[in-house]
């Protein structure tokens, strides 16, 4: 069994990324923003030149900004077709700037035995180079099909919050476009899962998928319209558990429920009805 569950604990050497103005653009759109070219509440995240209208970033950028390559290398050696993102939690300490740089420390921070496969979490803490004080941590973790079963512990299982004695207090349904997986991995993703129709097969699919990311980043826009006034330095954290694989075109319908002055719980659904990222918990600052 090639995973090293000893691993925990295992950095990766501090990487520097840097991003532009443009870099967080073209992410936006990406992410599905900009479809209403109309709409004043995504013109700072899609523009950066339209009359009285300062650019801002979106908060789920921080997922595309840290390196976890180093981190996940540290873990033992693997089949790469055989992983699957399972969650995604990004803890923000103040809003991205347009342009900068972080110095990301990625950590293993769990390896877990789910018998038919293993749970690798890689924790990144990203400071700004500017002042090297903290920007965000982004959470992701990942099951490794078939390299589970050494007898280690199963870990903790994600437990939804939404109140299932009512209905969400708010419903965001947004488009997808067919060339939505395009765009979007050219803010870094390139995996040919999402793009090349012969890989896409060999995976058992039809024609290529969405990013889990795309979705996350499609959600992570509804909740900072209905949880913040789309107000990016109000926004706290996300997270999420992928449940479903998306494909281009499809609308993804966010559902939310608000569950405490800064607390929301929410889920995203397909264009089926279908679940697609479950067991979301967002917080919010004043």
């Amino acid at each position: 069994m090639p995973i090293n569950p000893d691993a925990v604990g295992s950095t990766g050497e501090p990487a520097e990324t840097s991003w532009t103005s443009k870099d967080a653009l073209l992410y936006a759109v990406g992410v599905g923003a900009g479809q209403d070219p109309l709409d004043p509440a995504e013109l700072p995240f899609v523009t950066e030149n339209s009359m009285e209208v300062t650019q801002r970033v979106l908060p789920t950028f921080a997922v595309v900004l840290p390196d976890v390559t180093a981190a996940l290398g540290t873990i033992g050696s693997f089949n790469p077709v055989m992983l699957v993102h399972g969650e995604e939690r990004v803890h923000l300490h103040r809003e991205i700037p347009v342009r900068g740089a972080v110095t990301t420390v990625a950590e293993v921070t769990a390896v877990w035995d789910k018998g038919s496969g293993a749970v690798v979490e890689i924790t990144s803490r990203s400071n700004l180079v500017e002042d090297g004080e903290p920007l965000f941590e982004v959470v992701m973790s990942a099951f490794i099909r078939g390299e589970g079963g050494w007898g280690g512990e199963r870990g903790p299982s994600a437990v939804p919050e939404i109140p299932e004695d009512r209905d969400p207090d708010v419903t965001v349904t947004w488009p997808t476009r067919p060339e939505q997986a395009l765009v979007y991995r050219l803010s870094g993703d390139r995996n040919p899962l999402h793009s090349d129709p012969s890989f896409a097969a060999m995976a058992g699919f039809d024609r290529p998928i969405l990013h889990g990311l795309c979705t996350y980043g499609f959600t992570g826009r509804a909740l900072l319209r209905e949880l913040c006034d789309s107000d990016p330095s109000r926004f706290e954290s996300i997270s999420g558990r992928f449940s479903s694989p998306v494909l281009p075109g499809e609308d993804l319908t966010v559902q939310i429920w608000r569950t405490g002055d800064a607390r929301a719980a929410f889920r995203t659904l397909g264009g089926d009805g279908r679940t697609v990222l479950d067991a979301g918990v967002a917080t919010t600052r004043d």
